[in-house]
């Protein structure tokens, strides 16, 4: 039986400029960094000579981020960004306890939001106990789509 979502695995082109995003900014713990590679992680990706760079971050709840850079094969490079209504896995949403605070703090660094906060209408969307939700997109470095979510 399912347990819970364990992780979600971002493949990154610069390690060390994501690990500061992610670190930083959004102030995910890094709690591991590692290099793999062998027999074992070429079975499993099913790609030969396997070597990569993984950093493990992790958020107080829910499931911790690896960033992977691939050392060999290398990653073939990405194509148009893809806007959010492109099909497939499309976002990773991070819910904070001060939207407003952390849109602040963001902004100060560089980074560039879609929109302003919005939220969400309750005709169109109902939390119980009266409670509201906000959201803001914007992207990380390498333009992987992200959410920020505050729920009152």
């Amino acid at each position: 039986m399912l347990e819970s979502i364990d992780h979600v695995n971002i493949v990154v082109l610069d390690l060390e400029s994501m690990v500061g995003f992610y670190r930083d900014l959004l102030k995910l713990k890094m709690s591991k960094q590692v290099t793999i590679r062998g027999a074992w992680i070429d079975a499993v990706v099913g790609l030969e000579g396997t070597e990569a760079d993984v950093v493990y971050l992790e958020a107080p709840e829910g499931p911790r981020i690896e960033l992977i850079r691939y050392r060999h094969p290398e990653a073939p490079r990405p194509g148009a960004l893809e806007v959010p209504n492109t099909p497939g896995l499309r976002h990773l949403a991070f819910r904070i306890d001060d939207i407003d605070e952390a849109v602040t703090r963001l902004r100060r660094a560089g980074v560039r939001f879609f929109s302003d906060v919005a939220q969400v209408p309750d005709e169109q969307v109902t939390y119980a106990g009266g409670i509201r939700k906000r959201l803001v997109y914007f992207q990380d470095p390498e333009g992987n789509l992200l959410e920020l979510c505050e729920y009152r």
